[in-house]
C-alpha cells in the first residue's frame, strides 16, 4: 500500500488505522487495532516524501532490527514489521501513559521525585545494556513511566546493538542525537559505550532538578563541542538546598571521561536509591582553568576512555563489501558477483556482507528524492539490493544494505572502505568487489541534508 493511502480506517496487513497519534519529523504514529488482539497497539510509519533526510530511513532500519531483539517491561513489546518492498512499518505495544516530556512545565521537580525517576530510568538502561543495546538518545520524550511504575524506553532509531551492523555509523560521517543530551564521546563518533546513556540521564536529572540544562540549548557543533573540555556548574551553585548526595551522583554521570562515570547503570540506580551511602566531595566549583585547557587541546582522553569501556563491539568480524550496479548490467555480471561473495563468505564464516549502491548526485543541480512515479529513490534502491542478495540466503545478522549518495561513485567506494568502523580496526579486514560499471553503484554518502542533532 502506498504511503499516501495511509488514512484513518485503512487496513494494512490486518491492522486497522484508528487515529493519527503523532506526526514527527521522521515518522507518523498511528493507533491501530487487529481482530483478536486485546493489547493496545501503535504503528510507526517512516516519512519518505520529497526532501526527507536519508537518516530517517536508516534509523528506521535500525529500529526494525533492534526492537524485535529486546524484551521485558522496559521496552514496548514488538508485534511485527512491514517490508520496504510494500509498506515499511513497525507495530508495537502502545504504552498508555505520557512521556516525561509532559513534565517540563512543572520543572524543577522535588528532589525526591527526581531521584525516583532516575532509579527507574537507570534500571531500564541496565536492562537494555544487558541485551547488548545502547540507546544513545535518552531524553524526556523517549521515556515513559508505565502505570505500574517501571520506566519504558522508546525510539531505538539511533541505538547501537553490539551484535548487529551499526548502519548509522557506517553510512554517516556526522554524529546523530539530541544536542543537549549527547555525551562527549558521541560528538567524536563513538557509539559503542553504554556510559553515553548515563551521561544523557545525568543531563535529564540535572534539568529536572534545577530547571536548567547543564550545557545550555546550543545545537551548533561548535557549541556542543565545549562539553569535551568544560564541565557544568555544580547544581548547588544554582540551588543552595540541592542535596549534596544527588549532586555527587549527577556530576559523576556528567563526567567528560566515560571512565569516571559509573561502571554500570545498575550501580547508578543503587546510589540514587541509597543516597545516604554516597561519598561526598562537596564539589562547589567547576574544574580549574588548567584542567580545562589540558582537555581543550587534547580530546584523545575521551576516545581512550571509551575504548576501555565495558561494552565491546562483539560483531568485530570482517566485512565483505559488494558495490552493486542496479542499472543496465547483465545477469552474468550479477551472478559472478554473488558467486564471488558466496565463496568469500564461505571461507570467512564470521564475516558479513555489506551490499552497497550509490545514488549519483549532480555537481550543481538540486537532486530530488522521488522518482517520476513519486516513489522514494532511496527506498527503491534498498528493495532492489535486498532482491539482489536473496539468492545468497543469508540471515539478517550477516547482511546489510547501504544506499549512499555521492557525486563521484568511485571515490565514494574508497571513502567507505576507509571509514567503515570494522575496516579501521586492526583486527578486521575488508574485501571490496565491484561491478564492471561503477556509474551508479558504490559507497558512502555525503553529510545528510540536515543534521538530526
Amino acid at each position: 500500500m502506498a504511503q499516501s493511502q495511509l488514512k484513518q480506517g485503512a487496513v494494512v496487513d490486518g491492522f486497522r488505522l484508528e487515529s493519527l497519534v503523532h506526526k514527527g519529523g521522521m515518522a507518523r504514529l498511528w493507533r491501530v487495532s487487529r481482530d483478536g488482539e486485546p493489547m493496545p497497539l501503535i504503528m510507526k510509519v517512516p516519512i519518505l516524501g520529497e526532501g526527507e533526510d536519508p537518516a530517517a530511513i536508516v534509523g528506521f532500519e535500525m529500529e526494525q532490527m533492534i526492537l524485535p531483539r529486546l524484551s521485558g517491561p522496559h521496552v514496548p513489546k514488538f508485534i511485527t514489521a512491514g517490508d520496504f518492498a510494500r509498506q515499511p512499518y513497525i507495530v508495537m505495544e502502545l504504552i498508555e501513559a505520557p512521556s516525561l516530556l509532559k513534565r517540563l512545565p512543572e520543572l524543577p521537580l522535588p528532589y525526591e521525585e527526581v531521584s525516583e525517576i532516575g532509579v527507574k530510568i537507570a534500571a531500564a538502561l541496565h536492562a537494555i545494556h544487558r541485551q547488548h543495546v545502547i540507546h544513545l538518545d535518552i531524553k524526556p520524550s523517549n521515556v515513559i513511566i508505565r502505570p505500574d511504575g517501571a520506566a519504558a524506553l522508546i525510539d531505538f532509531g539511533l541505538a547501537h546493538h553490539d551484535q548487529l551492523p551499526d548502519l548509522m555509523q557506517e553510512e554517516f560521517r556526522v554524529p546523530y542525537g539530541t544536542a543537549p543530551y549527547m555525551a562527549p564521546e558521541q560528538l567524536l563518533g563513538i557509539r559503542r559505550d553504554p556510559r553515553s546513556d548515563q551521561f544523557a540521564l545525568g543531563v535529564l536529572l540535572y534539568f529536572f532538578s534545577t530547571g536548567v540544562r547543564p550545557f545550555g540549548e546550543s545545537e551548533s557543533m561548535r557549541g556542543m563541542r565545549r562539553r569535551l573540555w568544560r564541565d557544568p556548574h555544580p547544581p548547588r551553585r544554582l540551588r543552595e538546598n540541592y542535596p549534596p548526595a544527588l549532586q555527587e551522583i549527577v556530576l559523576r554521570c556528567l563526567e567528560i571521561e566515560p571512565a569516571w562515570r559509573y561502571p554500570t547503570a545498575a550501580q547508578l540506580a543503587f546510589d540514587l536509591g541509597n543516597q545516604d551511602q554516597v561519598k561526598l566531595t562537596e564539589r562547589l566549583r567547576r574544574d580549574s582553568l588548567g584542567t580545562v585547557l589540558k582537555r581543550r587541546f587534547n580530546t584523545d582522553h575521551v576516545r581512550a576512555s571509551s575504548k576501555r569501556g565495558i561494552a565491546r563491539q562483539l560483531a568485530s568480524a570482517p566485512i565483505v563489501a559488494i558495490a552493486v550496479d542496479l542499472a543496465e548490467v547483465s545477469a552474468e555480471v550479477h551472478d559472478a558477483l554473488r558467486e564471488a561473495a558466496e565463496r568469500t563468505l564461505t571461507t570467512m564464516p564470521s564475516a558479513r556482507l555489506a551490499c552497497i549502491n550509490v545514488l549519483k548526485q549532480g555537481m550543481v543541480a538540486l537532486d530530488t528524492t522521488l522518482d517520476e512515479q513519486g516513489r522514494n529513490k532511496h527506498v527503491e534502491r534498498l528493495v532492489a539490493l535486498e532482491h539482489w542478495a536473496e539468492p545468497l540466503k543469508l540471515s539478517g545478522d550477516r547482511v546489510s544494505y547501504h544506499v549512499l549518495e555521492a557525486v563521484d561513485p568511485a571515490e565514494a567506494i574508497l571513502a567507505y572502505a576507509r571509514e567503515i568502523p570494522s575496516i579501521r580496526s586492526s583486527s578486521a579486514r575488508a574485501r571490496i568487489r565491484c561491478c564492471a560499471s561503477c556509474s551508479a553503484a558504490c559507497p558512502p554518502r555525503s553529510p545528510p541534508r540536515r543534521s538530526a542533532l
